[in-house]
């Protein structure tokens, strides 16, 4: 099977990965009307991506955070620490709004997997933050600037004794693990060793009950988004993966930390971005083929005009974006990066990608820019604002998708969006963003 699909050619794979998200594996539809509703919603967003022709209507998505448990008078917390009305609140968000497709449940995560391991990267609900907000980035140096090196002679020994001690307090004993690189015949004592001290065995029996609690929130959540899709409602995304630059300056060095090293050690800093790419597009291609959904959900943070002048953005951000880019497009898989900030001076350099292969949302970019550079080459999406949904009425919100529609859907190549994920919000003006493209984004 796999020599098979070395074989295929990238359009073939992508075929074969759109057909496998158009008949999803173990669904029995709840009725034929709920199947014939799964594949037009799966086929628009085929159509939209694909650029051969223009879908029946524009698809619509709406990007969620906790906005489902504010909708029912719930709280965050309660979508992170009880699993029931995490699949309650969402299953009537989507029943109620009918989107083209389930947001899922991924976005909330598990309060009781944060508490088992003492993560350090978040404050969430009850743990720094009230009950009622959704959950805050930590931002820290979880790498030392002197430490590429060791990233980069060996990734995976650096992420479990160095990374995951220091993100997880509960997980500080693995530190003192050997790469299992250093074992050669006759040395497995320095190895094996670590494994007889108490602290990193409670270590690992934290590891075990993590994976546990893991099991029983993957369960409802793969539970939950199988009954969508028999609903007639598909999955929003099959994959996750990140620009190699924003692993760098999200997850280990910071924000600050990497704006320094672009000066100070600008070698290592692209060294570690090419160590990254690969691993990026695993991660990507992997979750896609076990969900048998190409959309690989891409959030992109710090290539945002204002965070990088033109020429950073050329030789530190792209290059090894492009390359997750095209490993996930040779392997039939559809990149959907989500633009956070505007991308407004990265249009023509962004452009530089295979035609339709790609799906790009975006939050405050100039959409007719967008449509004139990239809609020949890219479906593009979103710029339906959170400030609008929040404070605008219901007439500001259609008219916005109006001008969306009129601007960038012509020919095709659009998916209506809003332009930020979205907690608190009107839910009229959620209601009036779908509901209006559903009516008026008809192709005639």
């Amino acid at each position: 099977m796999e020599k098979q699909w070395a074989e295929l050619s990238s359009d073939e794979k992508q075929e074969a990965m759109f057909n496998s998200w158009l008949s999803p594996q173990g669904v029995e539809f709840t009725s034929p009307e709920a199947e014939k509703l799964y594949k037009e919603r799966v086929t628009r967003v085929k159509d939209a991506v694909q650029l051969k022709k223009t879908p029946d209507r524009v698809p619509i998505f709406s990007i969620v955070n906790f906005f489902p448990a504010y909708y029912v008078g719930l709280t965050p917390h309660d979508m992170m620490y009880d699993y029931e009305k995490l699949t309650t609140t969402i299953r009537k968000y989507v029943l109620d709004f009918e989107p083209d497709v389930n947001p899922g449940a991924f976005f909330a995560g598990s309060g009781r997997l944060f508490e088992i391991l003492d993560v350090k990267l978040y404050a969430w609900p009850g743990h720094g933050v009230a009950l009622e907000n959704t959950y805050q980035c930590i931002e820290g140096e979880y790498m030392m600037a002197d430490e590429y090196d060791a990233l980069i002679q060996d990734p995976s020994h650096f992420w479990n004794s160095t990374y995951l001690p220091r993100i997880c307090g509960a997980l500080e004993p693995l530190k003192m693990l050997q790469s299992p690189t250093n074992v050669q015949e006759g040395s497995f004592g320095s190895f094996v060793m670590p494994f007889a001290m108490p602290d990193v065995q409670a270590a690992y029996k934290t590891l075990f009950e993590a994976g546990a609690e893991t099991m029983k929130w993957m369960g409802v959540v793969s539970g939950f988004s199988h009954e969508m899709a028999a609903a007639g409602f598909p999955g929003f995304l099959g994959g996750l993966a990140k620009a190699p630059f924003d692993v760098i300056g999200d997850t280990l060095r910071g924000t600050k930390g990497v704006m320094v090293d672009m000066y100070r050690q600008p070698a290592k800093l692209l060294r570690a971005l090419e160590v990254v790419t690969p691993f990026m597009i695993k991660m990507g291609v992997s979750m896609a083929r076990m969900n048998g959904n190409p959309l690989v959900f891409m959030p992109l943070h710090k290539g945002a005009d204002g965070f990088l002048s033109d020429e950073q953005f050329k030789t530190f951000y792209w290059p090894t974006l492009r390359k997750v880019f095209m490993g996930l497009i040779e392997e039939g898989c559809v990149p959907f990066p989500f633009v956070e900030g505007s991308y407004n001076s990265r249009l023509e350099v962004i452009r530089d990608v295979p035609k339709a292969k790609m799906a790009w949302t975006f939050d405050v970019t100039d959409m007719a820019r967008a449509k004139k550079i990239l809609g020949d080459v890219a479906c593009i999406s979103g710029n339906v604002s959170s400030s609008l949904l929040i404070t605008g009425t219901t007439e500001q919100v259609k008219e916005r998708c109006r001008q969306l529609i009129d601007t960038c859907a012509p020919g095709g190549g659009y998916i209506m969006a809003n332009g930020a994920a979205i907690d608190w919000v009107k839910p009229e003006n959620l209601k009036a963003m779908i509901d209006f493209t559903r009516e008026y984004g008809v192709y005639k």
